[in-house]
């Protein structure tokens, strides 16, 4: 009971050092002994608390709203009165975000608590590591923990990295972002053989071979952006060592996203969202136009709200099964008959112009205020949909491994050099191929394919186009690639300073 005790009171510590407010207690709290967790089932017990951090991910933590509203891709207008929210989005899109920006700050804090959640169940299973099972659900957390890290090294740059729990540093500093990279890589390196051999099309929301392999793979990939040295070969055998367990593309580029998508066999990495169960899965609330409501017999109203940038939408190509999931022109009831928006007095047609990002009433028609935007309706909104979705949403696909490889093939060997991955995409989508793709083709397909799936702002930074100008954008600091260090965490511990340059 002694040691149950030091590990409450490191809790209470761990509280007013990462700022956590919700950390769950969980039976190994009052279990004493040194022979918990003994099986699979207590062990999975003990790091669940690590595992389910990801539920906020797209909504409350943050992670999102930084990777897409911040890019080309995703937008939220003010529409008259609503959708201002004291700027918060504006300057997200504008690249003007401070270290007190809402989404800044939900990040770090979605961060910096699964990371004592992590370190304190790594601690727990180490106890008992010699039982198999338990080894696999400790190497499932420490691949887990290098996931939180991943995110925090990609969006902060130099970051606090303490790995233990009961004897954590009450105010670390922050450790070098290539010092973090090669630490969490050898982790991952370290635990693959432990790990689960997946089986393409189920279980995708557990941790296994797979999810470390794309996890390498994206840090390999962006290793020039995090350590100024490329790591282009390591990322085509990391994404190899994924495509050989198994994974294949789905007939249909939509298929990946629709509501039952659990048994996709193109997903590798999930966040298992359920209406009920698991919430926290919004987007259609987000972008759909409140007359959205009729075309899928929602049982709730849409805010009408998040859009894609005309640009975006232009990269679609006329015959390109992807825009299918676009919602734009006449827009319909479920029984087929023509929506009209009567607040705005006109059909309700969705256009890919948004004539500003600020549109008040005194300036803008309700037409142009209510209807304008591109909406998205990627992820299948089944008929009778709650206020939250039940799709997976997918953390890492089959698809981003293949496009990922024909980059650093690209990269390497010149233009064309991916074209067979970037066809294989290109084909499933009923795309016009070419040939002889460049890098900037390359970018311009992942936008096609991995629209809205949170992988925008890193590709920008990485192609050198994240501080370019776009619409309602002009040109931003290259400080801009990463976040300010939030005023909250600065304010409780100092040992964070320096800022990060340009805040």
């Amino acid at each position: 009971m002694k040691y149950i005790y030091k590990i409450a009171i490191v809790l209470i510590a761990s509280f007013a050092l990462y700022n956590c407010t919700d950390l769950e207690s969980d039976v190994s709290d009052f279990i004493p002994g040194d022979s918990y967790p003994e099986n699979s089932e207590q062990a999975i017990r003990v790091a669940n608390p690590v595992f389910t951090k990801t539920q906020s991910m797209l909504d409350g933590g943050g992670w999102w709203f930084l990777q897409e509203v911040s890019s080309d891709e995703a937008v939220a207008p003010t529409r008259g009165a609503d959708w201002d929210d004291g700027g918060k989005w504006r300057v997200l899109h504008q690249h003007t975000w401070g270290n007190n920006t809402e989404a800044i700050n939900q990040l770090w804090g979605l961060i910096y608590d699964a990371v004592p959640r992590a370190n304190r169940a790594i601690e727990l299973l180490e106890v008992n590591a010699e039982n198999p099972e338990v080894a696999k659900v400790l190497a499932q957390t420490v691949v887990a923990r290098a996931y939180y890290y991943y995110l925090a090294i990609d969006n902060y740059g130099d970051v606090p990295f303490p790995r233990t729990f009961t004897n954590a540093e009450e105010f670390p500093h922050r450790t070098p972002r290539a010092e973090v990279f090669q630490t969490i890589v050898q982790d991952i390196i370290d635990n693959i053989d432990k790990l689960p051999t997946p089986t393409p099309g189920v279980a995708s929301s557990s941790i296994n071979k797979g999810t470390a392999y794309a996890l390498l793979a994206k840090l390999y990939l962006n290793a020039e952006v995090y350590t100024g040295t490329p790591m282009w070969t390591e990322t085509i055998d990391a994404c190899n060592n994924v495509i050989s367990l198994g994974y294949s593309l789905e007939g249909n580029p939509l298929t990946p996203f629709v509501t039952d998508n659990g048994a996709s066999k193109e997903n590798i990495y999930t966040i298992a969202y359920d209406e009920n169960k698991f919430t926290g899965f919004n987007f259609h609330m987000r972008t759909l136009h409140y007359l959205s409501q009729q075309t899928f017999n929602m049982s709730v109203q849409p805010w009408n709200g998040f859009a894609i940038l005309e640009g975006t939408y232009n990269l679609f190509g006329s015959s390109d099964l992807r825009a299918n999931g676009l919602l734009v022109g006449q827009q319909y009831a479920k029984d087929g008959s023509e929506i009209v928006d009567n607040v705005a007095g006109v059909n309700l047609i969705l256009t890919p112009n948004i004539p500003a990002l600020l549109m008040d009433a005194n300036t803008y028609s309700l037409n142009q205020i209510r209807n304008s935007g591109v909406r998205v309706a990627k992820w299948e909104i089944k008929e009778g949909a709650k206020g939250n979705l039940s799709n997976d949403f997918a953390l890492f696909r089959l698809a981003d491994i293949l496009l990922m490889k024909a980059e650093a093939q690209v990269r390497l060997n010149g233009s064309g050099a991916g074209d067979a991955l970037v066809n294989e995409i290109k084909l499933r989508a009923n795309a016009t191929t070419t040939g002889n793709y460049s890098l900037q083709d390359i970018l311009n397909e992942r936008g096609r394919e991995l629209l809205w799936e949170g992988t925008r702002r890193q590709d920008l930074i990485r192609f050198g186009k994240f501080n370019e100008s776009w619409w309602e954008k002009n040109t931003s600091a290259n400080t801009r690639n990463i976040f300010p260090v939030p005023q909250f965490a600065i304010n409780a511990n100092e040992n964070l300073l320096p800022q990060n340059p340009g805040y």
